[in-house]
């Protein structure tokens, strides 16, 4: 073993399967050894992490940064995205790379790899959205997977989304060169029809972006995507689930055996569709938009029972300026909203709570990303081998969110006035301390990509 340099003793380590007292040793970036009473030495930085809990690093797998959208980009750029990640116990995230028309696939990653590479703190990798396989494209997604981006997103909206044909041939590909295929599902001409119709009758606040896309809107959506990968048996992953008949498909599917896997954002299990009635109601507006409280119930429910499998954020913030745009047509705002640094302290603070235990917490904001992307092999959870991401959490700290306390570079939080039982109180990188007491440690162009392996599910 190699003398450790980094050394965390007297806490709680926390995985998606147990929890239990031991120091955790961290030598050249990566945890080499975990027991009881491990002894430093001389030249062994020593973390006294008593009361506390030591918990691996939270995988975002769901970001758009320096996103081009609604005529505008989003407000964090890699450097502000992944400095708020790490403030929040993140220490990777997966940013999504929208390919340009014509544009071979591996190409894309290096565009974005350049951005990435040069300004984020935390280790990142990818996902590649899907706008085009024409001439050939569609070959490129397999040097793609060899370069270590085996996961695709197809979006059912907006102006860049795929037709059904596309979805299913990209959908059929996947199996043959071991990649993942992530849907954004709604129905784009109910959203089309719905929108001009709310629009005529004078309707224009951001209630009508709710109303534009109703639960079934989305409902709809996942059952068609879901059917088109049970059809092929390819595996399929859900962003950003919202509703509950997407939730009960998604159960459906796998109780037959499926491998269909689904994500939820903080935003759904937090906030109801009461919040587009608002005054600020245009700063939630994101899509799929907030739903209703039985949605919400369900959300929560299929999480625990496991077929909800990961949390994420769907990070997209823009200036309060620019929401306002569609202060008068709710078609005009930009849809996002931040939340990179607050998922793990939000679900640490549930878990602190009872809602569900720290296990579940770190399950679905780490491990199982960590497994379905293929990267699991260095991410992921708190054990030999893999990376030191680590999080020194405090169960007894109280923390109040605002934008204030937020280290990205958005100006308003949707999260504002949330109190939180419990909060990160240190994060490291592959051992580099990142985040201490509220203030940001780290440096720009000190993360890593993170090669991913083949989707084996």
């Amino acid at each position: 073993m190699m003398s450790a340099e980094l050394l965390f003793k007297n806490g709680k380590v926390v995985t998606a399967e147990s929890t239990y007292k031991a120091d955790v040793a961290v030598a050249g970036g990566k945890i080499v050894e975990i027991g009881a009473n491990l002894k430093a030495g001389a030249a062994t930085e020593v973390v006294d992490c008593r009361g506390k809990l030591v918990l691996p690093g939270a995988i975002d797998a769901h970001t758009h940064l320096a996103m081009p959208f609604g005529g505008t980009v989003s407000t964090d750029d890699y450097e502000a995205g992944t400095r708020s990640a790490a403030c929040g116990g993140t220490t990777t995230v997966f940013d999504f790379i929208l390919q340009d028309t014509g544009e071979p696939f591996p190409d894309a990653i290096r565009r974005r790899d350049k951005l990435a590479a040069e300004q984020a703190v935390v280790d990142y990798s990818f996902h590649l959205a899907v706008k085009d396989v024409s001439g050939g494209l569609l070959g490129t997604m397999e040097e793609a997977v060899e370069m270590g981006v085996p996961s695709f997103k197809v979006f059912m909206v907006y102006d860049f989304g795929v037709t059904d044909g596309v979805f299913y041939q990209v959908l059929e590909h996947s199996k043959k060169i071991g990649a993942l295929i992530a849907v954004h599902a709604e129905n784009n001409e109910m959203v089309n029809f719905l929108s001009a119709k709310h629009l005529a009758e004078g309707n224009t606040s951001a209630w009508y972006h709710y109303m534009s896309r109703p639960e079934f809107v989305e409902g709809e959506a996942d059952i068609r995507a879901i059917q088109w990968a049970k059809s092929l048996n390819a595996p399929l992953y859900i962003v950003h689930l919202a509703n509950e008949q997407g939730a009960l498909a998604v159960t459906a599917a796998r109780d037959e055996g499926y491998p269909i896997f689904a994500e939820t954002c903080p935003h759904y299990l937090h906030f109801t569709s009461d919040v587009y009635k608002r005054k600020d109601g245009i700063n939630f507006v994101c899509s799929p938009p907030i739903k209703g409280k039985a949605s919400q119930n369900a959300l929560w429910e299929a999480l625990k029972r496991g077929d909800i499998q990961t949390v994420a954020t769907d990070h997209c913030p823009f200036l309060k300026s620019e929401k306002k745009w569609g202060a008068k047509d709710f078609t005009k705002i930009p849809n996002g909203c931040a939340g990179i640094e607050n998922m793990y302290p939000y679900m640490l603070s549930e878990a602190n709570r009872g809602r569900i235990s720290f296990n579940k917490a770190v399950e679905v904001c780490s491990t199982n990303v960590a497994r379905i992307f293929g990267c699991d092999h260095v991410k992921g959870a708190v054990e030999i081998g893999r990376d030191a991401d680590i999080v020194v959490y405090d169960p007894k700290k109280r923390f109040t969110i605002t934008n204030k306390a937020m280290h990205g570079d958005t100006d308003h939080v949707i999260f504002e006035g949330a109190e939180l039982k419990g909060y990160p109180v240190a994060t490291y990188s592959r051992g580099n301390l990142v985040y201490r007491d509220g203030k940001f440690l780290g440096s720009k162009g000190a993360g890593k990509f993170v090669k991913c392996r083949r989707i084996k599910l």
